[in-house]
């Protein structure tokens, strides 16, 4: 083949791009390692495609499918997920296949008018709704309805010959592949599973209960492989990814753990951070993450605060209010609705030290199931062996949390 195309099974076919020139995913989250955008070729009596890819890479998913196709023409073409990094291309599609049926659920076909996909009504459609199925051959897929998965028309599709399921959105990972289709392919839980995270926490986050039903679902049918919109393909050891999806879409901490970001202006927050971090280790905790708010993207620590079990935040008071950085943070974490943890306050301020008592407000009424412990450390513009006894209690409260959840 003349493109970096592979098979998912004798019939199904890998045919997205890769993308190493976005820097911010969805103008926002930065992806050093790329993305890639999937899109799935099923070659049966008839013939269909399973989602498009991002306008940027279009011409590699048109020139793909030609080459799959080898002359044939294609017959259907499934949208699960109308977001535009996925349904980029279908204005293409249609001029290039007149006489193709697009499926997807009503809601999409709006979606499809609202970003101004003019052609959409000049071509059969085919609106689906839950259990609804459709017969290629040898292949019959079934659609099963994803809503806020994480988008209001989402849809998975349902091979029942093969027992695969394309997912759209879900069980997908930031970092482009390269090569890799599979995810036994990669050791993904030293490599990839961060990326995971980071793209599950940041992007489908919010929407935990919608994702439960969604798992409900899957729990009832047979599921031999996934096919994500980004990341690798899973045909072996699902219920490693099933099981962090379980997790996140519960809020329920991966690991025990103590995550520590700190903001601060001139390197003394700081210095308690690492202190703290510091004692943690001596009384025997190993897992501990510091990060600077104001140099980590706060995908990255929101990606760190589902993984733990445990936060210390400590931060600067700053024009009498919280430091901005770590504002910004905690709205994250409340719009992406994280909950079920313990929480512990470092606050600083030369003269009016504040951001304590507006982090544990925000933390009391803004969030749901958080629990803030009661010892706090207080910094007047640096550490001082006054604040040690107070450090000391607040490192013996977090471990001890820790020891009993």
């Amino acid at each position: 083949m003349l493109n970096a195309i592979r098979k998912v099974t004798d019939d199904l076919y890998f045919v997205g791009a890769n993308d190493h020139r976005l820097e911010l995913f969805e103008n926002i989250h930065p992806i050093p390692q790329g993305v890639s955008y999937n899109s799935y070729l099923m070659m049966d009596e008839k013939t269909a495609l399973f989602d498009t890819v991002d306008w940027s890479v279009t011409r590699t998913l048109l020139e793909n499918i030609l080459e799959v196709l080898d002359g044939r023409d294609l017959d259907y073409l499934i949208i699960n997920h109308m977001e535009p990094d996925h349904c980029g291309s279908i204005e293409e599609i249609l001029i290039r296949y007149p006489e193709v049926t697009v499926v997807a659920t009503e809601k999409a076909f709006d979606y499809m008018r609202q970003l101004r996909i003019r052609s959409i009504d000049n071509h059969k459609t085919m609106i689906v709704k839950e259990g609804d199925s459709l017969s290629l051959g040898k292949h019959n897929i079934v659609f099963v309805e994803a809503p806020m998965v994480h988008w209001p028309e989402a849809m998975v599709s349902f091979d029942t010959t093969d027992g695969i399921l394309f997912s759209a959105d879900a069980f997908g990972s930031f970092i482009a592949l390269d090569g890799v289709l599979f995810a036994d392919e990669v050791d993904f839980d030293r490599d990839w599973i961060d990326e995971a995270r980071r793209y599950y926490t940041n992007i489908v986050g919010k929407y935990g209960p919608f994702v439960q039903a969604l798992l409900k679902k899957a729990a009832t049918i047979d599921i031999k492989i996934i096919c994500p919109l980004h990341g690798p393909v899973w045909r072996e050891n699902l219920g490693y990814i099933l099981e962090k999806y379980d997790k996140w879409s519960k809020y329920e901490p991966e690991e025990k753990g103590v995550l520590i970001p700190y903001a601060s202006m001139y390197g003394n927050t700081e210095q308690v951070a690492q202190v703290i971090a510091s004692k943690l280790y001596e009384k025997g905790v190993r897992n501990v993450a510091v990060y600077d708010v104001s140099n980590t993207d706060t995908s990255y620590l929101i990606s760190e605060a589902f993984r733990l079990s445990h936060m210390i935040l400590c931060s600067v008071t700053y024009n009498l209010n919280i430091y901005p950085k770590m504002e910004y943070f905690l709205r994250e974490m409340k719009l992406l609705n994280l909950q079920n943890r313990t929480v512990a306050i470092v606050e600083n301020g030369s003269w009016a030290p504040q951001s304590g008592d507006l982090m544990e407000k925000f933390l009391d009424d803004e969030m749901r199931m958080v629990d803030v412990l009661n010892e706090r450390v207080t910094l007047n513009s640096a550490l001082s062996e006054g604040n040690l006894t107070d450090i000391d209690s607040l490192v013996e409260a977090v471990v001890d949390s820790i020891n009993n959840d």
